[in-house]
């Protein structure tokens, strides 16, 4: 008789261990299929990842070499000037085909004048205004002009600590515009709405005149005395930088990464196109890392799911085998009495183990993405929940004014190439990292196909294992040993 129809007549003689053997086989087939597509997500968030980070490029005033051009001897006071970029240089570095978009910072202080700013609890505002009309007492101002092209990409709006509560966003098309964006405490202490005119003055005493367009609200709490964020007003780039007599230049521009692993390459571009030893050029790839490691992690755990299992899964099946063996003895014996050769026997415990394999592969490709989802995902809760308290106890939030001169909250501006936000300097992107909440896991047909090559290679070295006692016996040897 044909081996193949043998063991067909074998598994359906013996229903019982049949069935043993199918619940286990789809056991093992399930949990190997969890960790492969629990794999393939990770391996696709990752790529996600690397596109949709945000890993930013940060173009700013060379601090230290600021620092140590100063005379020796020099009074602590002595102002120091801060180096700009023309924007034509900024843009051109923002047409990298690396680069997702990109955003010129600019700023101002200036003074109330026909509104009061915010005092802090410190009262320290209250001390350099001099209500509607009146003057500064110091020529620092009482108010920030925070330039942006859109409020859209300023960080503290896409960090959700800012968002726009009445009218609309300071846009691109406000270049070259007076329209502003103010904060909602300021607007409802001095009686501002949408479509109310302000006047500030700036630090060579002239006097501008701005229009409301919209109103935001902040969580911020105030960094320092007298920096009361809801002092501070968002309007296009171009008018803090006319106020400061630097028209068509910038102090910072950040640009946003289409891939995060272009960020070598890109920053030597950037260098390339700024060509001045007065800027530094610097990425933070933290929100990048801080979403990579937990898919890292999850890869490797189902990497070792699908090595446990299958190494699990052969181990059984060849106990399994080796025990039926020893109760097929008289058969075997028969078989190899009556001519039929060892190989063939062993072909047939192979086909008996394949058929079940069939069956249990299709079960497996009904519900392993069940089991897979709930595995990946708790897994992936686990990865965030450590890196979450990791952060949240080895991280120390830095000091005030990690910007250039004179920088904002939030301040960042600059042209979206592809609309995506951008984040400004001194901004701790892990702290506002959006993180993967779960796992997206398919049964895909390489999937299946990787699960039957693994299912093939587990029963065929059981078998092997299993049919080293038949194929080392005589006929006689096999007949009457016990």
């Amino acid at each position: 008789m044909n081996f193949l129809k043998r063991a067909q007549q074998y598994l359906i003689h013996k229903k019982g261990q049949s069935f043993l053997l199918f619940l286990i086989m789809t056991a093992i087939l399930i949990f190997i299929l969890s960790g492969i597509i629990i794999q393939s997500a990770a391996v696709s968030a990752t790529e996600s990842a690397t596109k949709s980070a945000g890993t930013t490029i940060t173009v700013s005033a060379n601090r230290n070499k600021m620092f140590k051009n100063m005379k020796p001897g020099s009074s602590s006071s002595t102002k120091i000037t801060t180096p700009t970029v023309s924007n034509a240089k900024a843009k051109k570095a923002g047409q990298l085909s690396t680069v997702a978009s990109y955003n010129i910072q600019t700023t101002a202080s200036v003074t109330a004048n026909s509104f009061d700013p915010i005092e802090t609890t410190t009262g320290s505002s209250g001390a350099m205004k001099g209500g509607p009309g009146g003057t500064s007492s110091t020529s620092s101002g009482d108010t920030t002009l925070s330039g942006v092209t859109s409020t859209k990409l300023a960080s503290d709006f896409t960090s959700k600590t800012s968002k726009l509560v009445s009218g609309r966003n300071i846009t691109a098309s406000d270049a070259g515009t007076k329209n502003v964006v103010i904060e909602k405490q300021l607007a409802k202490q001095d009686a501002l709405k949408v479509g109310s005119t302000i006047k500030i003055k700036t630090t060579s005493k002239k006097y501008v005149t701005m229009k409301v367009v919209g109103i935001y609200k902040t969580s911020s709490s105030s960094s320092m005395p007298g920096s009361d964020p809801s002092n501070t007003i968002y309007t296009s780039y171009t008018l803090p930088a006319s106020i400061n007599g630097k028209e068509n230049k910038a102090s910072t521009v950040t640009y946003t990464l289409s891939n995060s692993k272009k960020s070598k390459a890109t920053i030597k571009q950037i260098k390339s196109i700024i060509s001045d030893s007065d800027f530094s050029v610097t990425s933070d790839d933290s929100t990048y890392q801080s979403l990579l490691q937990p898919m890292k992690n999850v890869k490797a755990f189902a990497s070792k799911i699908v090595w446990l299992v299958a190494a699990a899964g052969t181990i059984i099946l060849a106990l399994i085998i080796i025990l039926s063996v020893r109760s097929r003895r008289r058969e075997i014996g028969i078989l190899v009495s009556l001519g039929e050769s060892k190989s063939k026997i062993v072909a047939q415990l192979f086909s008996e183990l394949f058929i079940i394999m069939i069956a249990s592969l299709v079960v497996a490709s009904l519900f392993g993405n069940i089991v897979g989802n709930k595995v990946g995902n708790q897994l992936l809760a686990q990865q965030n929940s450590s890196l979450t308290t990791s952060t949240s106890t080895g991280t120390s939030t830095g000091g005030p004014g990690g910007g250039g001169q004179g920088q904002a909250p939030g301040g960042t501006g600059g042209g979206a190439k592809m609309g995506r936000p951008g984040m400004s300097q001194g901004t701790t992107s892990t702290s506002k990292a959006s993180q993967l909440k779960s796992l997206k896991t398919t049964i895909t047909p390489s999937s299946i196909m990787k699960l039957g090559g693994l299912g093939f290679v587990i029963i065929a070295l059981a078998v092997c294992v299993a049919s080293i006692g038949i194929l080392r016996l005589k006929p006689k040897k096999i007949l009457t040993s016990e």
